[in-house]
């Protein structure tokens, strides 16, 4: 019965944990959280593919340096592991971000109040069994390590306007 209850009150703790990082994540640093947003709503395909290149880069050495017999190259596998992860929490309050604006907008709520919606929304979402642990969570993750990078490099989506020859302002 306390091995049931141990892992009840972990994943409960979890829950609540996850939500209270993002939004610490987005009250420090909003101008980073902010271009992981904008990456995510304006072009995440181009996140998705990001991230899937940043995962399967990271994947590698961590694999390899986990499978090693040696005690300090498992050491620096799991830092390697676990900085990765921390890193991507950047790109997912990103996505709790475009979650949380979608809230703002539809309804009358305050961007904090939105904001921490969202990103339960998106943790129950990748808690929903099956669905969320095959098909939500590993996009999520990837998409999320693609928004670090781009917000990390500060790429921003170009601005897809049509100029023309008479909207381009000349010198005079």
């Amino acid at each position: 019965m306390a091995d049931i209850s141990a892992i009840f009150f972990i994943l409960i703790i979890l829950g609540i944990a996850f939500p209270a990082m993002l939004t610490a994540w987005w009250l420090l640093f909003p101008s980073m959280i902010g271009r992981a947003q904008t990456r995510v709503e304006k072009t995440p395909m181009q996140a998705f593919w990001l991230g899937l290149v940043i995962v399967i880069t990271l994947a590698i050495p961590v694999v390899i340096l986990l499978t090693l017999p040696v005690g300090p190259a498992k050491l620096i596998g799991w830092i390697l592991l676990v900085a990765s992860f921390a890193l991507s929490s950047i790109g997912s309050a990103g996505i709790a971000a475009h979650i949380g604006n979608r809230f703002t907008l539809q309804s009358n709520v305050s961007p904090l109040g939105g904001f921490i919606r969202g990103a339960v929304v998106l943790e129950l979402a990748a808690f929903f069994p099956v669905i969320g642990w095959l098909f939500i969570w590993p996009v999520m993750i990837v998409m999320a390590f693609g928004a670090t990078g781009f917000a990390l490099l500060n790429w921003l989506p170009r601005d897809k306007t049509v100029r023309t020859p008479e909207s381009v302002p000349t010198e005079a």
